[in-house]
């Protein structure tokens, strides 16, 4: 028994390659914005939007929007230029400030590293050597010293006596260590006047630095200021112990 021909069979006609053709363009439009968007980064939308997007991809794709494309690729680069230009001139500026840094220490340094000018300490004055001259200008010697004096603030210490007198010897000796020497050298100006002869020039000045007039026991010390002041005279005090303790401390005592 023949089974009747489904008339649907025969009058549904197959599919035509028309409609394949005309999907042809939506495949490769898609394929195309698939690669846009892989280019320019994941997507943040949902999975289930693919078909949209692609769709809407498609779309412009055939509507000749591939104008907006680079504009979408260029925007993030123009967005992210000023955080990368900020961020290179923050690391230039630093590395300018950096580097000037050193040389203004440098500089300042230098300024601070420079000594500061202190003034040098006078040369010690002379000591007299042991004895008494009695052809100097006792007179001349005295304001020479006084002069000195003036100049270096140092004290004038006047030294009276006689070439025979022990005393005097004695004080000599002292007078020539080297301590009690560095003491005069730094301290005073010492001038030594001839009294044991008959120098009437010498004899007047020292009834001038020792006024009290009597019987002068030698030797005679006078301390005398820079402005000629008399500041202390062994004929009216008494002479110290004319040892090295006695004398550097008469020394010390009126040095200043």
């Amino acid at each position: 028994m023949l089974r009747p021909v489904r008339a649907d069979r025969r009058t549904t006609s197959p599919r035509s390659a028309a409609p394949l053709g005309r999907r042809l363009p939506l495949v490769a439009a898609a394929v195309v914005a698939a690669g846009l968007t892989a280019a320019c980064g994941p997507s943040s939308d949902p999975a289930g939007s693919a078909a949209a997007a692609t769709a809407g991809q498609s779309a412009q794709a055939l509507s000749g929007s591939q104008s907006a494309t680079p504009t979408a690729e260029t925007s993030p680069t123009a967005s992210a230029s000023p955080s990368a230009s900020a961020s290179t001139s923050a690391s230039a500026s630093a590395s300018a400030t950096a580097s000037r840094a050193p040389s203004g220490s440098a500089s300042s340094g230098g300024g601070s590293a420079k000594p500061a000018r202190t003034s040098a300490a006078p040369a010690p004055a002379k000591v007299p050597g042991p004895g008494y001259d009695s052809s100097a200008d006792a007179q001349k010697q005295i304001d020479a010293a006084l002069r000195a004096a003036k100049a270096d603030g140092r004290m004038v210490l006047l030294d009276f006596g006689a070439n025979w007198c022990g005393n005097c010897k004695a004080a000599d000796k002292v007078f020539a260590q080297s301590q009690t020497a560095g003491i005069l050298g730094a301290s005073y100006h010492m001038v030594k006047v001839d009294i044991g002869g008959n120098n009437s020039a010498n004899s007047a000045l020292l009834r001038k630095y020792s006024p009290s007039g009597g019987t002068y026991k030698m030797p005679v010390l006078v301390v005398v200021s820079p402005s000629g002041t008399v500041r202390t005279d062994t004929h009216v005090t008494g002479n110290p112990s004319l040892t090295a303790d006695g004398i550097n401390a008469f020394l010390r005592k009126w040095a200043s």
